[in-house]
């Protein structure tokens, strides 16, 4: 089973950077890295865990919701097995915990539901202020 660590959360004013990363390690031996899906969610507190990008670790297609288009930036360091998300421009509602996510295949890569899932980091607070 794959393990996914997230790192990189922390404060930052509206307008802000930051830079998330999620270490992931675990695999199956002769499983092959690039057929899986990595993805990235936050789940603001009351709110349900919410898809925000994906990439295909075998072709780098990347995909992102409506919300975080042209702002954040999924991006993959295969060498590393490290997924990294790039935010800009953070909005106070950018705020919640943010969730590092692999499945096998591309299936849905383009808009994973929490139940697709088969692996999850521990999440890593983010908070924006005004």
């Amino acid at each position: 089973r794959v393990q996914l660590v997230e790192s990189g959360g922390g404060s930052e004013q509206a307008g802000g950077s930051l830079r998330l990363s999620c270490a992931a390690s675990g695999y199956d031996y002769g499983v092959q890295t690039d057929t899986f899906c990595m993805a990235w969610f936050r789940q603001a507190p009351g709110k349900e865990r919410e898809w925000l990008a994906g990439i295909y670790i075998g072709t780098g297609t990347t995909y992102y919701s409506d919300d975080v288009k042209g702002r954040f930036v999924i991006s993959q360091d295969n060498a590393k097995n490290t997924l990294f998300l790039q935010m800009s421009s953070l909005r106070p509602e950018d705020t919640g915990m943010y969730y590092c996510a692999s499945k096998r295949g591309s299936f849905r890569c383009g808009s994973l539901d929490p139940v697709d899932v088969t692996s999850w980091g521990q999440g890593t607070q983010v908070t924006v202020s005004s």
